[in-house]
């Protein structure tokens, strides 16, 4: 038991920051829509569910128009309530262990590891 949960705690510690990137993002994505793409053309199921993150709607045919703004109301106060989940959490594995160090690696490694990704994935 004691494994799974040191395991439980590093591999949240590495994907914390990157968890934190995503629903930051996700959350400015909502408010902030920038695409020149017609809302509602979705016609596979994938664009289906990205319309719902990216346009805040379930895209149909039968749709006259769309009210997005109560989505937008759960999606941020999500992204509040992630944010603090982790933070907290992060703060838990601190007061819990002894061995700091461990804890600044995972989450340094957490951090480093998508910035190296892509940055060696771009072809120069």
């Amino acid at each position: 038991m004691k494994l799974l949960r040191r395991l439980h705690l590093y591999l949240g510690c590495f994907f914390a920051p990157l968890l934190l990137f995503y629903v930051g993002s996700g959350w400015y994505q909502t408010l902030r829509i920038d695409r020149a793409k017609n809302v509602g053309e979705a016609d596979t199921w994938v664009a289906k569910i990205t319309s719902v993150h990216k346009d805040q709607i379930w895209p149909t045919e039968s749709a006259m128009s769309y009210s997005t703004q109560a989505f937008k109301v759960l999606v941020v106060l999500m992204s509040i309530a992630l944010i603090l989940s982790v933070l907290t959490g992060i703060y838990l594995a601190f007061r819990t262990l002894r061995r700091k160090w461990m804890l600044w690696g995972s989450l340094l490694l957490g951090l480093a590891m998508p910035v190296l990704i892509l940055w060696l994935s771009q072809k120069r």
